[in-house]
This record gives structure tokens, C-alpha cells and sequence, in this order.
């Protein structure tokens, strides 16, 4: 394969500076490209070239495949990163690629195709004795027999679009008599999303966990994994916080896990980075559930653990070269969280909230990384993903790693758009989380948004009770207050000595 020199990617924000970082340290140009609403973003001034190519929709920029690849011929591009999101799981945009003579660093189209099919992927993956939820190994045609189906494999059961994800065209069923008007709502959504309206039906796992194992694989066919992810805290079916390695799994099951992830990667002759996600329910069994054919929103705690650049081996192996790491090389360092930082209102039923960064001020400090694409001035646009940063904290263990990220929550000053920060707080200091007995149905058993207010009101109360104990002692004593620092937030001054002069 030639030598890469130049990389166009093909995405925005937060991922889009995330792979130009390691494009300069690899010696590499970088290249982006940019809508009329990204024209003062961060990641269009940190690359060596930018170029606008269409409106603030989707469809007319980052979505648009021609003109991406025309901004590659004209500047000489060499390969195209895709990120997550967009085009990074089109199979028929990385075989325009290739045939452009570029390279797509990702997977093959072929590879895409097989896995962006979750029946295609379970019937690839079952060539390896990979274990699977029970359900219907094709698409429902007939809804009578589907039916018959759901009541032999017992309900709940839940209705699963083939194409896509993220929670779309997704239906629980609990009993027959819902059946009919939960099909159609999954086929009518699967059809609005993915322009696919095929559906099949899994057993529904009530209290499942959700863990995923990262891949690599090269070109040469060796294939190792870089241990797990936990995925459970989400908000309509959506990741909102992950961690590696799971308090959840023993050695043995990560073992097993692992090699399942593997044979996965291998159906279908995977190269590249990629993730295979499973569901294991509460007597840890777990069971296939998708992969994803790209780079993940929270590969970064795979990062911290393992200390592996991914972006880095992407390049490397869409390059040709082999993966210079061998299983035997890998082991768990530490343990980090991610959380998502959502320019969403959790009080609110996570709506998407938009407005101006009037403050921005991100955290720092040992163990904390901060993966972002904004800066204070900027507005939240509301044609893309509301997601503002990425926050992750690593410590030598669990608990380190838990109080390092309620420290940088505290110190994260947002103020323009309501964000998930409170309610990442609430979930990092939540008893489910800290001792591991949360599940993906954390959210509707454990969180109400009166949380939220009840614990603003509990610390104004505590600081108003604060001000006026230090104002009665000072006004006791006769001296004047000096040198003294308030601040809006208990949860930053609780167990803090305060002085008066």
C-alpha cells in the first residue's frame, strides 16, 4: 500500500481534532472539512487544510460524498478517516473511496456490509459457536407466525430493526396483546431511519448489562482484543457514561468474551479497529449483540488502560502495516470513566437544549482528560449531535477513578445550555454505580429529575447556613471579614476549613 501523507477527515468536533492530534504527531497533513455552521470551530483551525463543502445540514456537507472526495482529489489527499457517526459505517461511501484510489481507514466495505445487518452479522457469527439471544434467525414476513414465535420464545421479547441503531426502531413487547401495535411502530420507525423497515425479535433480557470488547485487526489477518467496556448507564438506549475495565466480569468471562470478540472480527474478515458489543444478563451470560464497524465515542478509557493509540493503530494498519502488539503484550492498567457530556437537559427528559457557550471552562489535573470540539462564544448548533466533550477520568482503581471524575465535574463551568453534568454527578456518587449492581435500566429505576432540584435546594440551604455561621462569628468577634472566597457550588466547599481575619 502507498505511504500516507495526507489524511482528509471526514467528520467534525471533538473526533475530528481527536485524529488530527495524532495525525501531527505521526508526521502526517491533515485535512478537514466543514459546514457553514462549523466555520469558527476548533478542529477547522487546527488542521493543515480546510474546506467548506456545503450548508449547516447533513445532507449537504458532511454527508455529501462527492464533494469529499472532490476536496481529495484537488489537495492531493492520500486516505480518509471517517470518525464515528456520518459516513463512518457506510459501506458504499468506503467503496467509493477505494475506488477513488484512497484509502478508507476502517474496515472493507465488504466487512461493513456484513456487520451493519444485525441478522447478517449473527448469521456470520454463528459459524463460530458465538453464543446468541434467542429470536428469529431472518426477518419477520409474516406477522402471524411472528407472533407465534414471540409467544414460544416467551415474552417480553423485543423488536429490533436489522439496519442501524442507536435505539431506533426498537420495540418492547410485554405481553401478545401489544404485539400488533409495537410491530408496527418498530417497522414504521426502522423504515423512517434506515430506510429498512425489516425487523426481527429477540428474547428481551429484563436487567441486562451491556459490555462491549475492542478489536484490532491488520491486514494480515492477526486479530487480538484490548479488553472490555462497560456501556449500562443510558438514556434511550444511548450511552451516557462507560468505564473499563467492568466491575461486573470475571477474569474467565473477559477471557471468554474476548475470544468471542475475536471470532466475530474473524466471520468476517475484519481489519481495523472495531467493537463487538454483547448483553450479559444477571446470571452472566452473555450473548452477541452487534458490532460496530468504526471508532467508538468512548474508546478513550481503552486508551488509558491499555495505552494504546487506537486512532494511531488505525492509521498504521490502514497503511498495511501489522499490528506491532501481540495479546500476550496487553494488560489492564488502572481504570477509567468517560462520561458524555450532552448539551441536554436531564431535568427535562434529556431534551437536546441549544444556545451560547457564555462559560466554558474545562477541568484539568492529573487522571483527567478532556476529548472536546468547543470553545467559550460558541453556540450548540442544532444540526448534529448535541454532544459537547467527552470527560474521562483514570486512577490506579475504581474509587480513584470515581472521585477524580466528581472533581472534574465540579470544575467544569458551562453556563448558556443546560448539559448532563448534574446528572452524571448524581450517577458517579448513586450507591447502583458505586458497588456495580446497575443495569441499563438505571435511568427509569433510579433517576427522577426532582433529584436534580432537590439537591440544588439542599445546597443553597447549606450555603446560606454557611454564609450566615461565618457572618454571626464574625459579627461575635468584631472583625472585619477579609480574604474570604464563597462559592455557588456546596458540593466544592463541603469539608473545606474556612478562615476569617
Amino acid at each position: 500500500m502507498p505511504q500516507i501523507r495526507k489524511i482528509l477527515v471526514a467528520n467534525r468536533g471533538e473526533i475530528a481534532l481527536r485524529i488530527m492530534r495524532t495525525a501531527r504527531e505521526m508526521g502526517i497533513a491533515t485535512v478537514a472539512v466543514f459546514s457553514e455552521a462549523d466555520r469558527t470551530s476548533p478542529h477547522v483551525r487546527y488542521a493543515d487544510e480546510a474546506v467548506c463543502i456545503g450548508a449547516a445540514a447533513s445532507s449537504e456537507s458532511y454527508l455529501n460524498m462527492d464533494k469529499i472526495l472532490k476536496v481529495c482529489a484537488d489537495l492531493g489527499v492520500d486516505a480518509i478517516h471517517p470518525g464515528y457517526g456520518f459516513l463512518s459505517e457506510n459501506a458504499g461511501f468506503a467503496r467509493k473511496v477505494r475506488e477513488a484510489g484512497l484509502i478508507f481507514i476502517g474496515p472493507s466495505p465488504e466487512s461493513i456490509e456484513v456487520m451493519g445487518s444485525k441478522l447478517a452479522a449473527k448469521h456470520a457469527a454463528s459459524k463460530y459457536n458465538i453464543p446468541m439471544v434467542p429470536g428469529t434467525p431472518s426477518a419477520i414476513d409474516d406477522r402471524d407466525e411472528a407472533k407465534r414465535i414471540a409467544g414460544d420464545i416467551g415474552y417480553p421479547i423485543l423488536i429490533k430493526a436489522s439496519a442501524g441503531g442507536g435505539g431506533k426502531g426498537m420495540r418492547v413487547v410485554e405481553n401478545e396483546g401489544e404485539f400488533d401495535e409495537q410491530m408496527g411502530r418498530a417497522v414504521s420507525e426502522a423504515q423512517a431511519a434506515f430506510g429498512d423497515g425489516s425487523v426481527f425479535i429477540e428474547k428481551y433480557i429484563t436487567s441486562p448489562k451491556h459490555i462491549e470488547i475492542q478489536v484490532l485487526g491488520d491486514h494480515q489477518g492477526n486479530i487480538i482484543h484490548l479488553f472490555e467496556r462497560e456501556c449500562s448507564i443510558q438514556r434511550r438506549h444511548q450511552k451516557v457514561v462507560e468505564e473499563a475495565p467492568s466491575i461486573s466480569i470475571t477474569p474467565e468471562i473477559r477471557e471468554e468474551m474476548g475470544r468471542c470478540a475475536v471470532d466475530v472480527a474473524r466471520s468476517c474478515n475484519y481489519y481495523g479497529a472495531g467493537t463487538v458489543e454483547f448483553i450479559m444478563d444477571e446470571n452472566r451470560n452473555f450473548y452477541f449483540l452487534e458490532m460496530n464497524t468504526r471508532l467508538q465515542v468512548e474508546h478513550p478509557v481503552t486508551e488509558m488502560i491499555t495505552g494504546v493509540d487506537l486512532v494511531q493503530e488505525m492509521i498504521l494498519i490502514a497503511g498495511g502495516e501489522p499490528l506491532g502488539i501481540v495479546q500476550d503484550d496487553l494488560q489492564i492498567r488502572g481504570h477509567a470513566i468517560e462520561i458524555r457530556v450532552y448539551a441536554e437537559d436531564a431535568a427535562n427528559h434529556f431534551l437536546p437544549d441549544i444556545g451560547t457557550l457564555h462559560t466554558y471552562v474545562k477541568p484539568d489535573g492529573n487522571g483527567v482528560r478532556v476529548d472536546d470540539g468547543f470553545e467559550q462564544g460558541m453556540d450548540i448548533p442544532i444540526y448534529y449531535d448535541p454532544m459537547i466533550a467527552k470527560l474521562i477520568s483514570y486512577g490506579q482503581d475504581r474509587q480513584t477513578a470515581i472521585r477524580k471524575m466528581v472533581r472534574a465535574i465540579d470544575e467544569y463551568q458551562i453556563s448558556g445550555v443546560q448539559t448532563t453534568l448534574p446528572f452524571c454527578r448524581f450517577v458517579m456518587q448513586h450507591e447502583a454505580f458505586v458497588n456495580g449492581s446497575f443495569d441499563t435500566n438505571f435511568v427509569g429505576r433510579h433517576f427522577a429529575p426532582d433529584v436534580l432540584s432537590t439537591k440544588t435546594e439542599d445546597e443553597t440551604a447549606a450555603l446560606a447556613a454557611l454564609v450566615s455561621a461565618l457572618l454571626g462569628d464574625t459579627l461575635s468577634e468584631s472583625k472585619p471579614v477579609q480574604n474570604e472566597v464563597v462559592t455557588m457550588n456546596a458540593s466544592k466547599w463541603q469539608g473545606r476549613r474556612f478562615k476569617t481575619h
